[in-house]
């Protein structure tokens, strides 16, 4: 979580640089188009460069591992305090922004298709024109071009249009759809909002400075700029020929065009860029010469040392899995690996257990390579075992929690201590003349006021292997058979060829194969039908009517429409037996559909009481369990 909030810290940071540089360098200049191109640039290089990261390696001497291990003493155990995740905070404030804006985002969305949707349109070229009768500032998106033209003159409609054009023919809405999406991302960031404001002027700059070619009176533009002021309706995520920067417009349209020497501005950029790479994006790994990762011990016999360091392997792990359990039978589980670019460790959770008896859990996730730490196994001249995680220096390592001591005791065994092998039940003397090899697992149990102790050997062990066993439907070994109290026994079922035995006890889940279990109705199967689905008969395509109405528009082209409308009504009439043909078949096709139709009811009717069969065995099950 670090890493993302250094990489939003990055990304914010240029996209205020690159602001920084436009408004100071290229805002008073005539390149609106450069400027386009240098805005975007500066949004995508924001959030690329903090990805890109250029290492450098430098070898060193080994750091000496002679230190003495088994002089550091076994700390006590510690109880962790109460901190705050600062970064979860942050996090859950973060999204909570996001969540809102997009939730604005869909809210804009949704009012500009409410404007859109359903309205007539005139096709031009590859533009699509919508008048409306709704006082609202005329607007494009993408290649739709939206307005009231009752609003207007002639001649102010005309610089409308081939202003609207110009952000239509560009791509503009591309442009906003960026600056916002961008905007939900770093809403938090106040120079987004200002680089918005910014794009969003310089692309009115393109459209008036494209339009005004196209147009003989420039003055007439202007003053329709000025009348267009007084319409304040505005739909969002659209090009608006209004903005609220009406005074710069006019200004940018009477302004000489900058000279072309003046683009040795955009060149300014790069040198910060490149001081931010050398700064910020440049890593120096040491590596050390020779390193040996080796399992390290003690030279003492009181202290068995394991080390673990930023470059120890998964298959290193495994190794000192193996030998702890092998030698001192604790069960090591390595979990939550993380390691960084350079393949060093920076995240770890270890768990050491033996038996029931001691736990200890220890977890490091940082941003950084783990210091060097240990577990040790130190041995009591009692024939106690202490179990530990222990550091090189008296700090510890401030990525590392300190785990509690754990401490195995040896098991005295009493004379009235009930000792069963392979289930059967044996003395002292039987378990003394075992070889340990021979020997897969050994349990201690205390049942009521008595001990016992239950060993299975290898021999007994691979037997079971062949067994399938299942505790309320769960498959379980050997072990865990014999550890299961005998007393929370319910049933025993043997299947008859001995191989799956299945056992319920009082506090668990009755096998689904219960003969109360509620069998589910069978659903009705659809009829073979005779016939297909008729599809309904294709239809000639209307034809379009022309611009205006048949009084005052073209009175030709009214005509051609009138002819069109005669030969649509003809064809139309032609179609006249095959729709009568098609309303025979869709009866004759619902007809077919009624006894599947009952049938389904009739099946709807069995699902309810099979639902409230279910509930019912399940309420049954519930309170059976809580006995």
């Amino acid at each position: 979580m670090e890493t993302l909030f250094i990489y939003i810290a990055k990304s914010s940071g240029l996209i205020g640089m690159f602001y920084i540089a436009y408004y100071f360098l290229l805002r008073k200049e005539t390149f609106f188009t450069a400027n386009r191109w240098f805005l975007l640039a500066g949004l995508f290089t924001s959030v690329i460069l903090p990805w890109i990261v250029f290492t450098t390696i430098v070898w060193v001497e080994p750091t000496p591992t002679d230190f003495d291990w088994s002089r550091i003493p076994m700390k006590p155990v510690q109880e962790e305090s109460f901190e705050i995740n600062w970064y979860l905070v942050l996090a859950i404030a973060y999204i909570t922004g996001i969540t809102l804006f997009l939730v604005q985002f869909a809210l804009d969305f949704y009012n500009l298709n409410r404007v859109i949707k359903g309205k007539t349109t005139h096709q031009q070229a590859d533009h699509k024109f919508i008048d409306l009768k709704e006082n609202i500032a005329p607007f494009s998106y993408f290649n739709t071009i939206v307005y009231n033209s009752s609003l207007y003159s002639e001649a102010e409609m005309e610089s409308i249009l081939e202003h609207e054009k110009v952000h239509s023919e560009q791509y503009h809405t591309i442009d906003v759809l960026i600056t916002r999406f961008f905007c939900i991302l770093f809403w938090f960031n106040p120079f987004i909002w200002l680089y918005k404001k910014a794009i969003l002027q310089n692309l009115e700059f393109i459209a008036d400075s494209e339009a005004t070619k196209n147009i003989s009176d420039k003055k007439a533009y202007q003053l329709t700029l000025l009348k267009i002021t007084t319409h304040e309706n505005c739909v969002v995520l659209t090009n608006h020929f209004y903005q609220s920067l009406i005074k710069k417009r006019i200004v940018m349209l009477n302004k000489n065009q900058s000279k072309k020497w003046n683009s040795w501005k955009y060149a300014l950029v790069l040198p910060v860029l490149v001081a931010f790479v050398f700064l910020f994006q440049m890593e120096v790994i040491a590596k050390e010469k020779n390193q040996s990762t080796k399992i390290e011990k003690s030279t003492t016999n009181d202290v068995d040392v394991y080390k673990i360091d930023k470059n120890t392997t998964e298959a290193e792990l495994k190794e000192k899995a193996e030998i702890l359990k092998e030698k001192y039978d604790i069960k090591t589980t390595f979990s939550k690996i993380k390691r960084n670019s350079n393949n060093e460790l920076i995240g770890l959770k270890i768990k050491l257990q033996k038996g029931k008896e001691a736990e200890t859990v220890t977890e490091v996730n940082s941003s950084e390579p783990i210091k060097d730490f240990a577990i040790a196994i130190t041995k009591n001249d009692n024939g106690t075992i202490n179990i530990g995680i222990v550091t090189q220096d008296s700090k510890a390592n401030d990525k590392l929690t300190l785990s509690n001591n754990v401490t195995s005791h040896n098991i005295h065994i009493s004379d009235d201590t009930h000792i069963f092998i392979d289930g059967e039940k044996s003395d002292k003397t039987e378990m003394d003349k075992l070889d340990p090899k021979d020997i897969a697992t050994v349990n201690v149990n205390k049942n009521n006021d008595s001990q016992e102790i239950r060993i299975i050997t290898n021999k007994q062990a691979k037997m079971a292997n062949n067994n399938n066993i299942y505790i309320n439907d769960t498959k379980v070994d050997q072990n865990e058979l014999e550890q299961l109290d005998q007393e929370k026994i319910v049933s025993v079922n043997v299947n008859k060829d001995g191989k799956t035995i299945r056992i319920v006890t009082k506090n668990g889940s009755y096998n689904i194969d219960s003969k109360d279990f509620p069998a589910p109705p069978t659903p009705p199967e659809a009829p073979d039908f005779k016939m297909k689905t008729p599809a309904y008969p294709p239809l000639p395509k209307a034809p379009k009517a022309p611009k205006g109405d048949p009084m005052h528009g073209d009175q030709k082209a009214w005509k051609e429409f009138d002819k069109k409308m005669e030969e649509f009504d003809k064809q139309m009439k032609k179609l006249e037996p095959q729709m009568e043909a098609f309303d025979k078949q869709m009866a004759e096709f619902d007809k077919q559909m009624e006894p599947f139709n009952k049938e389904m009811e009739a099946f709807d009717e069995k699902m309810k009481v099979y639902d409230k069969q279910m509930n019912e065995y399940i309420s049954k099950v519930e309170k059976e369990n809580k006995k």
